[in-house]
């Protein structure tokens, strides 16, 4: 619970038996533990469940509170919540201290900025101390918590009478986090963009087992910025030692998770060709006993709807499968089977239609969750996941999340990906600051060549509509006013990165 008057915040516990405060004045930002009795009774009064952190922005300071949440379910004795919904409260009791250009920025309204990053995350209580020791990777709110000091999914099934706990938890890293496509690759400390870390864990009858898989941009250093085009080429750098940030990401992946084994699933031709290629080959140059690399051209083998091929990468890494726990199927058979003891002797996970069923459905919901924050949408080819086959509403499903994607991708991932580098703490709001980044005036064809081409291009179906005396007449008012929206189109394509919605502030400069 949140109490305000006009100098300080009051956060007290609803437990039982609590007596200390935390009180936080709202003029030097001090923290501190106070009693009940301190508060003053003329304070207004707001619930909340927990606090995020806080954050500068140009009006001042902000605290961070999270006000609705929903227990999803219990995890190793503790209880687990999802955060549904936040509020942002200033410390600073009126605007008049800014200036008409700062009450104005959009930096400066925080239900703006907000939204675009916070994660609907999930929760439990968490202490300063926990929060030390817990990994930082993925503790999204660490920055905001200075002042102070991820997605599962939770299952109660059943096979053979036996109730068993079977969780997914995925944890996406703070570290080079941004949306699709304006951050990708790794940094000079071997972190690879959108890097998530996901655990299977089993629990039955006192026993655990767990079973963690990574995934993450291809980590060296190449880019793939929007140009309004479907799907941007990709630039591999040609001005940086690749093989020192690759081995450097390496050796944290084997220090944390022992041996890898990497699948590429990218295409071997067209595009990504370059990408497949530069990552073998730099996995050759490494020669690391402990890393294998397996590339499955996923778009050309299961092309026309041809997913049984999808045998043939599990026949690829079936030798060593036992050694690495590569394949998730492996962790079900072989964990639960021979560690658990829920499955009897010869029984197949593929034989328990209902867990199967939890199973495949939990997999699509984390595959959307995970994909929602850095490409915009949901998964694609969920319908596959959750039945085995393709579907049409799955199809179309498909297409008209490839149309959002495109959109959010060219026309807000700009503004998502400020939010997000602001929230990180990746870029810092000083008070005395008199501008915002975020305000730059457009170049002139910003504005002028859309409208030529829409205007051409509706003369165009105007002339086809409404016919002149003759068809030559027709024709040339078609092909002039085609031409002009045809030609114009072109100029806009060519000078595409000048009409997408761009990062701001970190990401600016680090445009290629």
């Amino acid at each position: 619970m949140t109490t305000i008057n006009w100098w300080k915040f009051y956060i007290e516990a609803c437990d039982d038996g609590a007596g200390d405060v935390l009180a936080i004045d709202r003029v030097s930002t001090e923290v501190t533990l106070a009693v009940r009795k301190d508060i003053p009774p003329s304070a207004v009064t707001r619930p909340m469940c927990g606090i995020m952190g806080t954050i500068r922005l140009v009006a001042g300071m902000y605290l961070i509170v999270i006000t609705k949440k929903k227990k999803v379910g219990d995890l190793l004795g503790h209880a687990v919540w999802k955060a549904t919904d936040f509020d942002i409260i200033s410390y600073k009791k009126t605007v008049l201290h800014l200036t008409d250009t700062q009450v104005g920025s959009s930096v400066l309204h925080e239900q703006n900025v907000f939204p675009s990053c916070l994660p609907s995350g999930f929760m439990g209580r968490l202490s300063i101390s926990l929060f030390k020791g817990a990994d930082q990777r993925f503790v999204w709110n660490g920055h905001l918590l200075r002042e102070f000091m991820a997605q599962p999914e939770v299952n109660s099934c059943c096979i053979n009478g036996k109730i068993f706990d079977w969780n997914i938890i995925s944890r996406r890293s703070c570290f080079r986090a941004g949306v699709r496509y304006y951050i990708r690759g790794i940094d000079s400390e071997g972190h690879a963009a959108n890097f998530v870390e996901t655990e299977q864990i089993v629990q039955y009858n006192g026993a655990k087992a767990s079973f963690v898989q990574t995934r993450g941009s291809i980590p060296f250093y190449w880019s793939q910025r929007p140009n309004l085009k479907y799907k941007p080429k990709p630039q591999i750098s040609k001005s940086v030692n690749h093989l020192d940030g690759f081995q450097r990401h390496f050796d944290s992946q084997i220090i944390t998770y022992g041996k890898q084994v990497i699948l590429n699933l990218v295409n071997q031709k067209g595009s990504e060709k370059p990408l497949e290629q530069a990552f073998a080959k730099m996995v050759d140059s490494l020669g690391n006993g402990m890393i294998k690399y397996v590339a499955f051209d996923f778009h050309k083998e299961c092309s026309r709807m041809r997913w049984h091929r999808l045998q043939i990468l599990v026949d690829m890494v079936a030798e060593i499968q036992n050694e690495f726990g590569l394949v998730l199927i492996s962790l079900t058979k072989t964990v639960t089977k021979n560690r658990i003891g829920v499955l009897h002797v010869g029984q197949r996970i593929e034989e328990q239609a209902d867990f199967e069923k939890i199973y495949k459905n939990a997999w699509a919901d984390n595959a959307n969750a995970c994909a929602k924050q850095y490409a915009g949408t949901g998964a694609l080819k969920t319908d596959f996941t959750r039945t085995g086959k393709r579907t049409q509403w799955g199809l179309l499903m498909d297409g008209w999340n490839s149309m959002i994607r495109y959109y959010k991708n060219n026309f807000s991932d700009g503004f998502r990906q400020d939010s997000i580098d602001l929230f990180l703490g990746n870029y810092a709001v000083e008070e005395a600051d008199m501008n915002t980044p975020l305000h730059e005036p457009k170049d002139w064809k910003f504005l002028t060549l859309p409208i030529i081409m829409v205007v051409a291009f509706s003369m165009c179906i105007i002339c086809l509509l409404m016919a002149g005396d003759t068809w030559t007449e027709t024709l040339a008012y078609v092909l002039f006013w085609g031409s002009a929206s045809v030609v114009t189109a072109g100029v806009i394509l060519f000078n595409g990165r000048d009409f997408v919605d761009a990062p701001k502030l970190v990401q600016k400069e680090k445009m290629d």
